[in-house]
This record gives C-alpha cells, structure tokens and sequence, in this order.
C-alpha cells in the first residue's frame, strides 16, 4: 500500500523511511501537493491538518508529524512554534537565539515532543505520540540531524542528537518513539482504509 509522506522537510522523510522501513509500506514523497498553514495551536491539530490535506489531495493515506522543543526555563516556549521561532530563516539562526534566551538561565531541561498521525481519504484518524527528555548545552555539537539536535542531549547520554547516526538516533527520539508505536499498531499489515469522506 502507497502511503503519501504529508511534509516538505527531507530529514523528517529520511527518519520516517528508515522507521518504517521493515513495514513495507510505499512512502511516496508529497510532491507539489500544498501543504496548509500551521495554524493549530497543539502537536496534534497541526499534524493532522497536514496529514488531512495530504490524503484529500492524493487519495491516499497520508503520514504527517509535528513536533517541537518545549524548554522548561522558557515556560515551554519555543513548543508547536519551534519551526518559526523569532521569525527567523534557518536552524542556525533559530539555535543562536534560543541561546541567547537561555544564557541567564540555570535550568537547562527540555524535551522534544512529536506527534505522528495517519490519515485514511475516509476521514479515519490515527495519532501516536513520543517524548524525549533531556538538557540543553550552552553550544552546538555535532554535525547530523537538523532543527536543534545540536544543542539537546538526551537524558542517560552524553552526546547530542546531532553527534549520533540516524539508526541511533531514531532509537531514542521523540519522532522514533512516536513512530515505533504506530509501527506496532500496523505489523500485521498496511493500512487499507480506502474512500472519500475527508472531501
């Protein structure tokens, strides 16, 4: 079964190919299909406000995620913003000025939370969530991942996300907690909702 991979990011299709790899689902890239507008104010509405569009426009299930970085000295700020945080344009840009808002600050936690959610073109909704606790380093470190992996250490290591693999990485992430759930929903086959009752 062909599944659409309802985002634009390509280190986010790269994690969710190597997840769900042992399925042998499809996954399709979206193509030229727009995407809404952000505008959900939880984890959730906004993935399934891609995820809905996604399976609307291809007639057929559609994967989407979103995520962010709640930091606990911010009061969970940069959270479903994290992607447009400071209005800035890249993920340097968005590091240095979380930096900045922190460099007072002695508590360093935060966690990554993602939300993942399935959409079938009958409207049938699947969500699964996944956290990842862990602390902020005062500088960059590593050279993989995307977002702010450079700066998050996950409780129980030492290094970054952004110094692990992406075998590693996706064994301990928030995305690959959230994904591991939905794989064990679906290891006795591919989705096979069919229909029209999101249009």
């Amino acid at each position: 079964m062909a599944v659409v991979v309802a985002t634009g990011n390509p280190g986010k299709v790269r994690e969710i190919e190597e997840a769900l790899g042992s399925l042998n689902w499809m996954l399709q890239a979206l193509g030229p299909v727009p995407l809404p507008p952000e505008t959900g104010t939880t984890y959730e509405e906004n993935a399934a406000l891609k995820a809905c569009a996604a399976a609307v426009a291809t007639h057929l299930p559609a994967l989407a995620d979103d995520s962010g970085l709640e930091v606990e000295a911010l009061g969970g700020e940069p959270g479903v913003y994290s992607a447009r945080f400071g209005n800035v344009g890249s993920d340097l840009e968005r590091n240095v000025l979380l930096l900045d808002r922190l460099k007072r600050a002695d508590n360093r936690r935060a966690k990554f939370v993602s939300v993942v959610i399935l959409a079938y073109p009958d409207g049938h909704l699947e969500t699964y969530r996944g956290e990842l606790h862990g602390t902020l380093l005062e500088g960059p470190r590593g050279e993989n991942g995307f977002g702010y992996d450079p700066l998050f250490v996950p409780d129980g290591d030492t290094r970054t996300l952004a110094e692990m693999t992406v075998a590693e990485k996706r064994a301990v992430s928030h995305r690959g907690r959230a994904l591991a759930a939905l794989m064990a929903a679906h290891r006795g086959g591919p989705p096979a909702r069919q229909g029209s009752a999101l249009e």
